[in-house]
């Protein structure tokens, strides 16, 4: 079924496009639309300036799979086939991670502590045309399989993540990155969540987003390097309309059997000057954040953020520094910075074009070694992060090195 869905895209396009084209701007009788922000569906919800989509604010992601979970989306549905269901569900926003099979692998209990549980799976997998100097090479990268569960117990102040990454890339310790998020969260004092165990840390934006929900198919290179890791932690998170917050205490070990080489804050603060519901002036969003720890030395990194969305246009900036860090691709104590700059435009509320320069230092006390991106890229989301497709360009420019170029065609599906 993951492989039909995965090669429906391209098949749909080509031998009954008018019904692709009908069933992504028609709404269709007794429809799922899953729509976090108000209850209209299409262009229209679109096009209007409070639509909370696309920039995001760090956190409100951690809140928002949790809303999802145990909510019916329609109780009208008629008795129809899977493939039907799917394709009659309109899921409207893409900054959130959405979940094609939410109903069909949601199960309550009546005995036992759990209430509710949500098994979901998703991949990620890409093909890239590789042009370097004097030779070319394809390659396809498996990015993301997992599995897990969301699940809600049966007091109605906790709820749970657990997930497994069964692919893991050659030469990492297999029962080190098998593990993904498993943690357990308090939510009884309002617009907070209190999280214990292991999950995604918050440096930088898209260093702490997750994966599901990038623009482009690989991080900027700040995100990449900074970021793009889990620590186990006490997370307290916080999300009112005008300011929303991070703040985690814990282990600077990346993995389970790292145990705890020295102790590591992750801070992350947002201001939305425009978060009233009018949503006339866009949606603005300024950030900034530390991370800062002990792990054979100490390290610290320090980012901005800037994001802003109105309508059709989203648009951002982030830029980081490091004197030393500890991210997902090094442990390392370089004195390390760079920045990325991204601009999209949402043709339609499934299709939107991007582009971006990403820029990166990876030491700031060696010469011309800086490294920058070009990147532009299509985003179809099929069924919003659901089920997408995605094309990139990238030309990557290197100081002291030949430069390259790439050409990337990505496939998500999250059931």
């Amino acid at each position: 079924m993951i492989s039909a869905l995965i090669f429906y895209p391209s098949v749909c396009r080509a031998e009954n496009e008018y019904v692709a084209e009908e069933l992504l701007n028609t709404p269709q009788e007794n429809e799922v639309i899953l729509d976090l922000d108000n209850n209209s569906s299409g262009d229209e919800s679109f096009y209007s300036s409070n639509s909370s989509d696309d920039v995001s604010d760090g956190v409100e992601e951690e809140f928002t799979i949790f809303e999802q979970l145990g909510k019916t989306q329609s109780q009208t549905l008629k008795e129809e086939s899977l493939y039907t269901k799917i394709l009659k569900t309109n899921i409207t926003r893409t900054d959130v991670p959405s979940f094609l099979l939410k109903e069909e692998l949601t199960h309550s209990f009546n005995k036992g502590p759990i209430k509710e549980l949500q098994l979901f799976g998703g991949y990620r997998g890409s093909i890239s045309g590789i042009f370097n100097p004097h030779n070319y090479t394809t390659k396809y990268d498996n990015l993301t399989t997992e599995v897990g569960f969301l699940g809600k117990l049966k007091n109605p102040y906790y709820d749970f993540k657990l997930s497994f990454l069964p692919v893991v890339k050659e030469g990492v310790n297999y029962f080190d990155a098998f593990w993904g998020d498993a943690y357990l969260a308090y939510n009884k004092i309002p617009h907070h969540r209190i999280q214990i165990g292991r999950s995604r840390g918050q440096v930088g934006i898209e260093g702490g987003s997750s994966s599901y929900t990038l623009p482009f198919v690989s991080r900027s290179q700040i995100g990449r390097n900074f970021g793009n890791l889990r620590t186990t932690a006490l997370k307290v998170i916080g999300n009112y309309e005008y300011v929303d917050y991070s703040f985690a205490f814990g282990s600077s070990g990346r993995y389970l059997t790292s145990g705890f080489p020295g102790a590591e804050f992750t801070g992350w603060l947002n201001i939305k000057p425009f978060g009233s519901k009018d949503g006339k002036l866009g949606k603005l969003t300024l950030g900034g954040g530390l991370n800062s720890g002990h792990n054979q030395f100490n390290y610290n990194v320090g980012t901005v953020y800037v994001g802003y969305k109105h309508k059709q246009l989203w648009t951002n900036f982030e830029a980081a520094i490091a004197d030393g860090y500890n991210g997902a691709a090094a442990l390392s104590t370089a004195k390390a910075g760079g920045f990325a700059y991204t601009l999209g435009w949402k043709l339609k509320p499934y299709l939107q074009i991007i582009g971006r320069v990403d820029r990166f230092d990876p030491d700031r006390k060696v010469s011309n070694n800086v490294k920058t991106e070009y990147s532009a890229g299509i985003n179809w989301f099929i069924k919003g992060q659901a089920i997408k497709l995605v094309l990139n360009y990238i030309f990557c420019q290197n100081q002291g090195m030949k430069d390259s170029q790439k050409i990337i065609l990505f496939t998500q599906i999250v059931l």
